[in-house]
């Protein structure tokens, strides 16, 4: 199958960003990682520079919707690989967290309340996440192929509210961090699939985006590096309205 062989052929690229190192379920929580750190120094220092725009109603509504999105990924990767002891949710969680840091960015930058006024696994202000977490937990503990599939759900699920409040903002800086984390996501995704394949599960089918958008994610090449807020990607470190750093 030409997936699967993509897939194969990306394994190299997936051991030299360390989704199949293993860190422990404390670094997980914290986000702990010299990778998440020096991405973060960038991405803060991009997110700085960027100027600070008028702030429309859906844009609010996305910062705070994403930041405990975010925070739903790295709950429930935390709490798959306490049951599961799978590398890979460890990793991603660390990830999530620099996801959830990266938004954070902006509601301080724009003065916006902070949605997680509860940074416990599992505890979320908004219900619908609440129950999303409840039932992904459930489903993730029943197998580790279940687990699998639901880490692969979570990232298809960002990615298609990622693109939909990208579709709903013009601030440079809001653009620029959506565009890096779809970028992580993309790669999450793709890492999840590649766990399913090695392992002889059932393959990934869409949930939120396409069909084709989700053959086209997996079928091509782990993303590095910076991206700009047009997802192009950043060389030498200069960004559109500001210096950044690499990724």
């Amino acid at each position: 199958m030409q997936i699967k062989k993509q897939l194969i052929r990306n394994t190299g690229i997936l051991i030299a960003l360390g989704l199949l190192l293993a860190p422990t379920a404390a670094d997980a929580r914290q986000g702990a990682g010299k990778g998440n750190k020096g991405n973060q120094a960038g991405l803060s220092s991009i997110v700085a520079q960027l100027p600070k725009e008028d702030l429309s109603t859906e844009e609010e509504d996305g910062l705070i919707h994403m930041r405990e999105e975010e925070k739903l990924a790295r709950d429930v990767y935390t709490t798959l690989y306490e049951r599961w002891g799978l590398a890979i949710f460890s990793n991603i969680a660390a990830s999530e967290q620099a996801h959830m840091t990266a938004i954070k960015l902006l509601l301080d930058k724009y003065d916006l309340d902070d949605p997680v006024t509860d940074s416990t696994v599992g505890v979320f202000t908004n219900t619908e996440i609440q129950d999303l977490y409840d039932s992904l937990v459930n489903d993730g503990n029943v197998s580790l192929a279940a687990a699998l599939h639901v880490g692969a759900t979570i990232e298809d699920l960002d990615l298609r509210d990622l693109y939909y409040f990208l579709a709903e903002t013009d601030n440079s800086d809001i653009k620029t961090v959506y565009q890096n984390l779809a970028k992580g996501s993309r790669n999450h995704l793709r890492a999840f699939v590649y766990q399913l394949s090695i392992n002889g599960f059932d393959d990934y089918e869409a949930q939120y985006l396409s069909d084709d958008e989700i053959e086209d994610i997996i079928t091509s090449d782990m993303e590095r590096g910076m991206v700009d807020e047009d997802g192009e990607p950043v060389s030498g470190g200069n960004m559109k309205g500001g210096q950044g750093g690499r990724q």
